[in-house]
């Protein structure tokens, strides 16, 4: 299923549903037993799985073919000891990584897939794999899947997304134009599983399900359904409806929590997806895996287990000086001077020179950028390499952007794309929502971190 679960999942951990931290509220310090660390850790996980799914339910659905009944998502949810702040950090499923021993300890090291962890020891073995690749402390661990994730957003209202253009994907059933929708569990299922539109891959699906998690906790915050005992009480027995928890969650636990984290404002809430190095590791017998960036990541865990802020530190997400928000490798553009074309070049534009074609007299001012309308994510890169630019859409332009030089001088800045930067680095709920200062629907790719 991927991604998709994980993001009620994940709801059900952050609203009072969720099971969060059984002792994290109960107690003032760390779990009894534990050693080291600060705050409650929980692990979030959406299960790919079709058992006991008819065929009506699988077309329904959209969740055809063969499940892996592995980990499709999963989440890690970090809430602060003094209850002030709460950090999500999505894993990708691909993520290739060192197995905890499923029986004896001295037993041969198997790595593989992150995902594949389930498949081999369930729920406990998952839950060890994320300690031993993480160094973290996991205290409760959550599971739901497809029609879990369908029926919790059903009971919680529905789930609001926003796009600034049609998106569709086949493979997940989704088709929804641009705009700010209301959906049901159904439609908001289709929209966290699609993978392939804009850039594909998990990454960006990772982020399209932060933005509507982050959405739909701040419409329940408003609504009150968190905002005491006795509404938490009533959207934890919702969402318990759906959602699996393990042992060591009761009902009190969930209310506590949910409860705290009703009353987080959105710039309290963190996202984030684990840093990555290399995005096309092939192992043998595995495919095509993710290796962690070593230096981010373990600065990532480090701020978690510190009980710190994951955003604003540039240990964990370097600020480019001036960043891409896609890549300029898949950008074609045409330029009329030679030494621009030259300079954009070197930035990796896949570019035209056309300067013999220019016309005999510049426009009057600065550099005119003409590209295909619905391609603003990446006329916002080309526009980064070239400040003070004048953007033109045009509905019937062609799929090559056109750079025309004006008579002012033109300054080429070098650009730095970053996969994960672009789809991944820590933010604030606040930066993710559809309802923002500007109060309108944002591009998959609308925000970067601020330098």
């Amino acid at each position: 299923m991927r991604r998709p679960i994980i993001g009620l999942t994940l709801l059900a951990s952050l609203a009072p549903g969720s099971w969060l931290g059984a002792q994290a509220l109960a107690t003032a310090g760390a779990p009894a037993g534990r050693e080291g660390g600060h705050g409650t850790n929980i692990l979030v996980v959406g299960i790919d799985s079709r058992t006991g799914l008819s065929a009506a339910e699988k077309r329904r659905l959209h969740v055809g073919g063969e499940g892996c009944d592995c980990t499709d998502v999963m989440m890690l949810v970090h809430l602060s000891e003094d209850q002030r702040r709460v950090g999500v950090v999505s894993i990708p499923r691909d993520s290739y990584v060192e197995y905890a021993p499923s029986g004896d300890p001295a037993g041969p090291v198997r790595r593989g897939k992150i995902n594949g962890a389930f498949k081999i020891g369930r729920g406990p073995l998952a839950v060890r794999t994320v300690e031993k690749a993480t160094g973290l402390h996991i205290d409760h661990y959550l599971e739901t899947g497809f029609t879990g994730f369908e029926q919790a957003v059903d009971n919680l209202g529905g789930a609001t997304v926003c796009t600034d253009k049609p998106l569709k994907d086949e493979n997940s059933g989704l088709d929804i134009a641009a705009g700010t929708h209301h959906l049901d569990g159904n439609r908001t299922l289709r929209y966290v599983r699609a993978r392939h539109i804009n850039r594909p891959g998990d990454l960006g699906r990772v982020r399209r399900q932060q933005r509507m998690l982050a959405d739909m906790l701040a419409r329940l915050t408003d609504e009150g359904a968190l905002a005491g005992p006795l509404s938490a009480a009533h959207t934890a027995h919702k969402l318990l409806k759906s959602v699996r928890t393990d042992e060591r969650t009761g009902l009190d636990d969930l209310v506590r929590i949910g409860w705290a984290l009703g009353r987080l404002p959105a710039n309290r809430t963190e996202f984030a997806t684990v840093p990555i190095s290399d995005f096309d590791h092939r192992v043998p017998g595995v495919g095509s895996t993710l290796i962690w960036h070593k230096a981010r990541s373990a600065a990532l865990w480090d701020a978690l287990r510190a009980d710190r802020p994951i955003t604003g530190d540039t240990r964990i997400q370097p600020a480019p000086r001036t960043p891409a928000a896609t890549n300029p490798a898949g950008i074609e553009v045409r330029v009329d001077d030679a030494a621009v074309a030259k300079a954009l070049r070197r930035n990796k534009f896949v570019v035209t020179d056309a300067s013999a074609s220019a016309p005999p007299v510049r426009h009057t001012g600065p550099p005119v950028i003409s590209y295909p309308a619905g391609r603003e994510a990446d006329a916002s890169t080309l526009a980064a390499a070239l400040p003070g630019s004048h953007l033109r859409a045009l509905p019937q332009h062609d799929a090559v952007f056109d750079v025309s030089v004006g008579s002012e001088p033109v300054v080429v800045k070098t650009v730095t794309y970053d996969r994960n930067v672009a789809e991944g680095a820590p933010v604030r709920a606040d930066d993710l929502r559809c309802a923002g200062p500007a109060a309108a629907p944002h591009s998959e790719d609308r925000r970067l971190p601020a330098g």
